[in-house]
Formats: structure tokens, C-alpha cells, sequence
């Protein structure tokens, strides 16, 4: 998996190795630079990647505010194999700012 500080991991979803699997890319983005993640992971059921995506959106932000800043102009965009953009999810999308 590709690394930001670690923050692509492997959820219980995915299962590696196994039939049946279909292999999806979990990039990083902000509009300027981006962090590609070169190896991607197997995914059984692709009803599951909006959800594995807002679980590492959270989970960046959430490394972020404890660096202090919080970057919400970044969002992760999931490819297919073949390069098809199967999912967007911005970061302001993944959480609820109360003021």
C-alpha cells in the first residue's frame, strides 16, 4: 500500500489472494499534487468502497489534527484497474464541522 504516514491500511473487506476479487486504487489528492497509491488493494464487493474511502479520509484527518491542521481541500479518488474513476469523496464530504 502506498504510505502517507501509514494511512492506507488493510480493513477486514479486503481480502488478498482470494477469488473472486477485483484490484482498485486509492489515490490522494488536493488539486495540485497527489499521492498514488501504486499497488492498490482487492476489494470483493465494490458496494464497499465508498465506505473504505470515508474511513481513510477520517482516518487522515484525524492523523492531521493532531499535527494541528486539518487540510479539507484533499479528497481520494478510487480507480479500477483499467484507470476508471469509480469513486470521489472529498475530504469536507467525510466529516461535520460544529462551530
Amino acid at each position: 500500500m502506498c504510505a502517507r504516514n501509514g494511512w492506507l491500511r488493510n480493513f477486514p473487506e479486503d481480502r488478498p489472494g482470494s477469488a473472486g476479487l477485483a484490484l482498485y486504487f486509492f489515490h490522494l489528492r488536493d488539486g495540485h499534487d497527489q499521492l498514488i497509491d501504486p499497488d492498490g488493494r482487492e476489494i470483493a464487493d465494490a458496494a464497499l468502497i465508498p465506505g473504505l474511502a470515508l474511513k481513510e479520509a477520517r482516518a487522515i484527518i484525524g492523523h492531521d489534527a493532531t499535527q494541528g491542521a486539518i487540510k479539507l481541500d484533499q479528497f481520494i479518488e478510487v480507480l479500477d484497474e483499467p484507470g476508471a474513476l469509480i469513486h470521489r469523496l472529498a475530504f469536507r464530504d467525510a466529516v461535520t464541522i460544529h462551530g
